[in-house]
């Protein structure tokens, strides 16, 4: 079982899938709360789970799925950002860490950021 079943549980079908002896080890409570929490009337939940994470896992899952109305909820999963292509010009040039040279991005123009990576390019395969 991954994470998604165990939500869509709580959302949705309201199965138990805790009747798998499996379903407690695949179940990983920071997932499902913050699947949770993009959502403006389950957010109170997961972050009530947070703060109980001290509680067994088959306890946590079965107050979600109590406690959360039935309904469909589907949002897209935050992913990182794909890392600029000046990224890491930018921070062999400076020599700065990631945050700072994301920072230093924002406040270069195209043109800067061209001749930084131009200047950066070792050359070989691209």
């Amino acid at each position: 079982m991954n994470v998604f079943d165990f939500v869509n549980s709580i959302n949705y079908d309201k199965r138990d899938l805790f009747e798998d002896p499996q379903a407690e080890k695949d179940y990983v409570p920071f997932l499902v709360n913050r699947s949770l929490s993009y959502f403006p009337d389950t957010a109170l939940y997961a972050n009530e789970m947070n703060q109980q994470a001290g509680i067994p896992k088959r306890w946590q899952y079965d107050f979600l799925k109590n406690a959360i109305p039935k309904r469909k909820r589907f949002s897209k999963w935050a992913k990182k950002q794909s890392d600029s292509q000046y990224l890491a010009p930018v921070m062999e040039y400076y020599k700065y860490s990631m945050d700072k040279a994301l920072e230093v991005i924002s406040m270069l123009s195209e043109e800067q950021l061209e001749q930084i990576k131009q200047h950066m390019d070792k050359g070989g395969k691209s």
